[in-house]
C-alpha cells in the first residue's frame, strides 16, 4: 500500500481498493474511497482523474478510466490508451457494475444482507396459513438472488419471501 492515495494524492485515512473482479488494487484516501464505493461521485472532487489516468500503474488506470465512464466523460476516455488486458478488466468492472442488483425498501433505502426490516402492511402467507402482520420485525434478513424485488426472512418460524415495496429498513 502506498503512502498516498493514487487518485488524489491525499494521505488522509488510506485503505487498500481492490477493483472487481480481478485481484488488482489500488490504494485510496477515505474521500475517494466513501465515493467509489457509494458510486455517488463529486465530479469536482474528481478532476484529479486528469493526473492519475496517465499512472503507469494498471490498476489505477483501470479505476480511472471506470470512473470516467461514471461520471459520463467520454472526452477524457477518448484521449486514454489501455492494454488489451486493462481494457479487458475496465470492460467487466463496468458490466459487473450495471447488471449488480441493488435491494431497496418502499423508502428507497438500499437493504443488504443481515439487515433488520419492519413490514409495512398485514401479508397473508400463501402456504403458511398466517399473516404476516403490520409492524412485525424481521432480524437478518437474506436478499434474494436474481430478483431485487424480493428478500428472504423468517416470521412465525417460518421462512418467507417479502416483497420490498411492503418492508422497510428498521
Amino acid at each position: 500500500m502506498n503512502n498516498k492515495c493514487d487518485l488524489c494524492g491525499s494521505q488522509e485515512g488510506l485503505v487498500e481498493y481492490v477493483i472487481e473482479p480481478s485481484d488488482k488494487s489500488v490504494t485510496l484516501c477515505s474521500i475517494c474511497n466513501s465515493q467509489v464505493a457509494s458510486s455517488e461521485l463529486d465530479e469536482n472532487h474528481f478532476n484529479c482523474l486528469n493526473d492519475s489516468m496517465w499512472s503507469e500503474d494498471s490498476a489505477v488506470k483501470v479505476l480511472s478510466y471506470i470512473l470516467l465512464n461514471k461520471l459520463g466523460r467520454q472526452d477524457m476516455i477518448d484521449m486514454m490508451y489501455l492494454e488489451e488486458d486493462e481494457q479487458k478488466l475496465a470492460d467487466q468492472a463496468i458490466s459487473a457494475e450495471e447488471n449488480k442488483l441493488v435491494y431497496k425498501d418502499c423508502n428507497g433505502v438500499e437493504l443488504k444482507a443481515g439487515d433488520s426490516i419492519v413490514i409495512m402492511k398485514d401479508l397473508d402467507v400463501k402456504g403458511a396459513g398466517f399473516t404476516a402482520k403490520r409492524g412485525t420485525t424481521v432480524t437478518r434478513i437474506a436478499l434474494a438472488p436474481n430478483d431485487e424485488t424480493h428478500v428472504e426472512g423468517r416470521v412465525n418460524g417460518t421462512k418467507i419471501f417479502l416483497k420490498t415495496e411492503f418492508i422497510k429498513k428498521a
